[in-house]
């Protein structure tokens, strides 16, 4: 079948050639007007048809156009193809810029409003001995914060350091009539497993933090890659084949005096799957990653919710602490047992300072009858509207993300659009611009992907040389998939930085030539 369309074609462009030099001489004023109308500004434009032995590009024989057009013709299809990627791409790269923003500051804020809220709370609650310790809870929060930016941080070693600064401060605090050492609190730390001087708190909590903030962190550097992949790959870099492929597509019509003639919709597809062929490469990889980002986006959305996590941690931390100090005898005797009997201060004994005077305060959360118009009760408030709007935002993503799964490989099909590049959808439409004159177009349309592209009738493309630049974003999003993948489990993975993440790809690109 593929025979005999391609020697119908041939015979089809034969015909053109032969008759064409039994046509009168066509007008070349409508290509003038045309060529004025598209801003070009060419110094001459033929009167009538003339011999077009000089052209490079479009059909010899009669033609309206000169060298110097043919050329300008080649620099505006280079210049308009990045265009059309542009323009069909503007929706994908904006939505990934704007939500990528409005993530992170989803986020940030969220860190921000807990930190006020508990800070607030425990002013109120504890007083004097919390303002006194409030850089054990600001150095929790600020490490929080390192983590989600991109920080080395090991948030398990971090939520148990915060544990045992916490352990060693309210130790201190209620055992105030006895000297306490740093050898001392050393000691202490080594029964802090055997005591659990706080209960369950800090093992349940450090469960839901961890699995919280991977997932938070992990689903905004992902929507960030998303973001520079789309930006970078949309920057088409035309080859020469390209280009001429382009010209005789877009252009040649005006030569022919057929300038309000648009090319076949087939024939532009197989154009733009030749000129546009690393980057249908980048889909099953692409694919895979918009499906990482989903299984993510559900995990915000259910049991690794951030919002569950951090609105009542300051409640969870105060029962850790109120745990600690109902069982401060027992607690103080154990260690003494294990370290020793510490050294008394000279206060005057355990009753010049007694345990109700350190955290002498029962903390229990407000119900929404009794909460109060204070900057707490505001710092709740405000939490709840951005986790609200972000519930919003995440069923807003989830929907964009769907519809951009295969988006590089139906890039030829929407910039070949009907009554946009090209005349229609009808592969036998004889109205339209075959590549030398108006007619049919018979050629098959190629598959996607560069190996597919090895006999593309319009495009010569370099099968065996892949796109480097293609490649290195392939790899961006095989790295950040594999990351979102391991989130989705409760997993971290440390994020290399720029410099690092560039060699690893530059290392694999090498790897492939």
């Amino acid at each position: 079948m593929l025979g005999i369309r391609t020697v119908l074609w041939t015979l089809s462009v034969a015909l053109s050639v032969v008759t064409g030099a039994d046509f009168k001489a066509h007008n070349c004023s409508e290509v003038r007007q045309a060529s004025i109308a598209k801003g070009f500004s060419f110094e001459n434009v033929p009167l009538q048809e003339t011999s077009g032995d000089h052209l490079r590009v479009c059909p010899q024989g009669s033609t309206c156009c000169t060298s110097e057009m043919e050329d300008k013709f080649g620099q505006r299809s280079k210049l308009e193809l990045e265009n059309l990627v542009d323009e069909t791409s503007h929706e994908l790269r904006s939505t990934f810029v704007s939500r990528h923003k409005k993530f992170d500051e989803f986020f940030l804020e969220l860190l921000e409003n807990t930190e006020k809220s508990l800070n607030e709370m425990f002013v109120r609650t504890y007083g004097k001995p919390y303002m006194q310790n409030s850089e054990v809870f600001q150095n929790l929060f600020a490490e929080l914060k390192r983590y989600y930016t991109g920080g080395n941080v090991n948030l398990e070693e971090m939520l148990n350091d915060f544990w045992s600064r916490l352990l060693e401060r309210m130790f201190t605090l209620l055992n105030s009539q006895y000297v306490i050492t740093e050898d001392y609190l050393e000691c202490i730390s080594k029964y802090t497993d055997q005591l659990k001087p706080f209960g369950d708190v800090p093992k349940k909590l450090k469960a839901q933090v961890t699995r919280a903030f991977i997932v938070a962190r992990t689903f905004v550097q992902g929507l960030s890659v998303g973001r520079e992949v789309a930006s970078r790959v949309s920057k088409v870099s035309s080859t020469p084949a390209c280009i001429r492929a382009l010209t005789k597509m877009m252009y040649c019509p005006y030569c022919q005096a057929m300038p309000s003639v648009k090319p076949c919709n087939n024939y532009c597809l197989n154009v733009m799957k030749g000129c546009l062929a690393n980057q249908a490469d980048l889909d099953p990889e692409w694919n895979q990653y918009i499906d990482a980002m989903l299984l993510v986006a559900q995990r915000l959305e259910g049991p690794f919710n951030i919002e569950s996590v951090m609105e009542p941690i300051d409640v969870k931390i105060s029962e850790a602490i109120m745990n600690m100090q109902d069982n401060s005898v027992q607690l103080s005797y154990k260690v003494f047992q294990g370290c020793g009997q510490p050294k008394p201060s000279g206060m005057g004994g355990r009753s010049t300072r007694g345990i109700s005077d350190v955290f002498n305060a029962r903390f229990r959360p407000y119900s929404p009858e009794e909460r109060p118009t204070t900057a707490a009760g505001t710092s709740l408030d405000r939490l709840r509207i951005v986790w609200s709007a972000m519930q919003h935002s995440l069923i807003d993503i989830k929907e964009k993300l769907k519809l951009f799964k295969k988006f590089w490989s139906n890039l030829p099909e929407d910039i070949c659009k009907p009554h946009r590049l090209t005349a229609g959808n009808a592969t036998d439409d004889d109205q339209c611009w075959n590549g030398h004159t108006k007619g049919r177009y018979f050629p098959e349309v190629l598959k996607d992907g560069l190996t597919n592209q090895v006999n593309n009738p319009e495009v010569g493309v370099d099968i065996t040389r892949p796109d480097t630049f293609i490649r290195q974003q392939i790899m961006a999003l095989r790295v950040m998939t594999n990351k979102l993948k391991n989130a989705y489990n409760g997993n971290d993975i440390y994020f290399q930085d720029s410099n690092l993440l560039t060699f690893s790809t530059f290392c694999y690109v090498s790897a492939l030539f």
